[in-house]
């Protein structure tokens, strides 16, 4: 830091606190669930006995202007991921491993309050996995974003770190259940920037957190409620940097099923140029008695 021009041992500093924050902040929601579980004093989780399945679909496609992909989109019966490598290295190898080392998690049944602690375990084994990548790299480095919700019941659990995203469409209003961990996040946060000046501010694809392989990984975790009606999108920023908040909810409320959704999207973003590489998924949540009529489309 001493070293650092003043100006950038700041952006560095005020970089190292936001990550502090938000990672008390998360450590902070997760002890107050698992107090007011353990002590009956009832949580954000309803305990009811409904039961939901979903219908989704998972699709990652190379940018107009990309000569690879490092995306990675994943969608199963209780697992949606997406991660993004970062280019160079071995950003692909790295963003399909982070997806890999959740899959196991499907065939296991837990209760609810176990969701949060076996999403913790298995991105702390694909921190490691992609710490041995990135150690056979030719630059040492192997890095990816990740966000991922898991299904037990009624209840999803999410785990998100760098700039991938979730979105939830309940009632017809879209909102972001996830938070970006880049640089220009932080610098919205604190105040120092708006949403607007964000969008063309130079360092605005700079993560602050990512899977790096180099442990000491502090994801986002949450425990959330799933509602039947409910549909969700993850996606990387190849869509969410180039369709707007308002497309996204547009297409969301208006196409009929999660694949018809899932390709307008995608042709949303290449209408905008597709800067970057997308990956998608979108997910309905249906009663589990309509289960069965949900359907696997592998991602690509």
């Amino acid at each position: 830091m001493c070293d650092l021009p003043a100006e950038t041992a700041a952006e560095e500093i005020a970089g190292y606190w936001e990550q502090f924050l938000a990672e008390t902040a998360a450590r902070g929601r997760l002890a107050t669930f698992l107090v007011d579980y353990l002590m009956g004093r009832g949580s954000s989780v309803d305990d009811s006995a409904t039961m939901f399945g979903i219908r989704y679909v998972a699709r990652s496609e190379s940018g107009l202007v990309r000569t690879s992909n490092e995306d990675t989109a994943y969608a199963g019966p209780r697992l949606l991921a997406v991660a993004d490598g970062v280019r160079g290295g071995a950003g692909d190898l790295a963003s399909a491993t982070a997806i890999e080392a959740l899959k196991p998690l499907e065939a296991l049944a837990m209760p609810a309050e176990d969701l949060l602690g076996a999403l913790a375990d298995a991105v702390d084994d694909a921190d490691t996995e992609i710490g041995t990548i990135a150690a056979a790299s030719l630059d040492g480095e192997a890095v990816t974003t990740l966000t991922a919700l898991l299904w037990s019941g009624s209840h999803l659990a999410l785990v998100h770190i760098g700039d991938t995203r979730a979105y939830r469409l309940r009632d017809g209003e879209l909102s972001q259940i996830t938070h970006d961990h880049t640089f220009v996040q932080s610098l919205i946060d604190e105040g120092r920037l708006t949403p607007d000046e964000a969008v063309s501010h130079p360092q605005r694809s700079l993560l602050v957190r990512a899977l790096t392989g180099t442990g000491g990984t502090h994801p986002d975790l949450s425990l959330h409620q799933a509602a039947a009606g409910d549909r969700y999108l993850l996606c990387s920023d190849g869509l969410s940097a180039v369709v707007s908040a308002a497309s996204l909810q547009k297409v969301l409320t208006e196409e009929d099923g999660p694949q018809q959704a899932l390709d307008e999207l995608i042709a949303q973003a290449y209408a905008a140029g597709a800067p970057d590489n997308i990956a998608c998924v979108v997910a309905d949540v249906v009663p589990l008695d309509a289960a069965d009529a949900v359907r696997n489309v592998p991602s690509r």
